[in-house]
């Protein structure tokens, strides 16, 4: 099969076609034909040399498949032949074939492109864990991600918004923020123009966000703490501006946060298949009828996979950035 692999650690030129064995799928696994894989900040960072794969994962990058099951290992009955389904893996995406565990693969959403579907699994899987499960976001509590027009930002408002909560959202530029407005931000504030914490002050008549979801850290983490309302949440998900920061963290006492973090592509096979059978339950109603959707930025041929990164990294695109296979 064609596959994208990397001889050296670099910048996205080093992205190339190569040929691998198609993988033989093991007990309770799927063999999935690709129709598209999703491109995520995690598989920029391995390129770059900083995100290893997990132990016994594959060393071809890419956390997120749509496709056609070809095979089952044994003991997988779930899918049958033929079914087409979304899945989160911990390598191997950037490939005209891939295996994942059948409870962490899911259907794909009535209606839904296979193409968008290829969006899901990532994003998804990494907004309910830390948003819903991690930070136990309430209908009628104040929401705010960093970062609006990602792919993690598009899927955050979107499910917040549709969960009962009042929706903040940064964003880089006047016409990204207009995006955050649009899939349903009750305020979207230009970091570039706006103090982040004073608009989310000044929104909440002073009490402040009650969950925080951010990947930027640096200079955010202490800011996160200041717009926080009493007991609020922050949630760490990446360090866009780096993992280190001087921090007063007297606000952590005096309002009582919880400040935490987690990562998704090494934890166990039965941990994924729980956000899997929660987000089929709770969220797949909700795609399917519309009310939330994958929104797109740009596709791109499984062999231009370089384009695809040089695209994610100058921070222009709104939404997922797909490879076609």
């Amino acid at each position: 099969m064609t596959a994208i692999g990397y001889e050296a650690p670099g910048g996205p030129e080093v992205l190339m076609p190569v040929s691998r064995p198609v993988p033989a799928p093991g007990p309770g696994e799927i063999l999935v034909r690709l129709s598209a894989a999703g491109v995520n900040r995690p598989d920029v960072l391995q390129r770059q040399g900083g995100y290893p794969p997990p132990k016994g994962a594959s060393d071809i990058p890419g956390l997120e498949i749509a496709g056609e099951v070809v095979a089952q290992g044994h003991g997988a009955g779930r899918f049958g032949l033929g079914a087409k389904v979304v899945g989160l893996v911990a390598g191997g995406g950037y490939a005209e074939y891939a295996v994942v565990h059948e409870t962490n693969a899911l259907p794909v959403p009535g209606g839904l492109d296979p193409v968008a579907a290829a969006g899901i699994p990532e994003t998804f899987f990494t907004v309910w864990s830390n948003v819903f499960d991690r930070a136990g976001l309430k209908p009628g509590e104040t929401f705010m991600v960093h970062g609006g027009t990602s792919g993690i930002g598009t899927t955050a408002i979107q499910l917040a918004k549709a969960f009962g909560a009042t929706v903040i959202a940064t964003a880089g530029s006047a016409a990204k923020c207009q995006v955050c407005r649009d899939l349903g931000a009750d305020l979207a504030v230009d970091y570039r123009e706006q103090d982040f914490v004073t608009a989310a002050k000044d929104f909440t008549g002073g009490r402040g966000i009650d969950v925080i979801l951010d990947m930027v850290g640096g200079d955010y983490i202490e800011k996160n703490h200041e717009a926080a309302a009493i007991e609020g949440r922050i949630v760490q998900i990446a360090f866009l501006k780096g993992p280190k920061a001087t921090v007063n963290f007297t606000r952590l006492m005096l309002k009582r946060l919880v400040h935490t973090g987690s990562t998704l592509r090494a934890r166990e096979v039965p941990f994924k298949a729980a956000i899997a059978t929660a987000l089929q339950a709770k969220v797949w109603p909700l795609i399917e009828a519309g009310t939330v959707r994958v929104v797109m930025d740009s596709t791109f041929p499984l062999a231009e996979a370089a384009a695809a990164h040089a695209r994610m990294e100058t921070n222009a695109h709104i939404g997922k950035i797909v490879l076609t296979v």
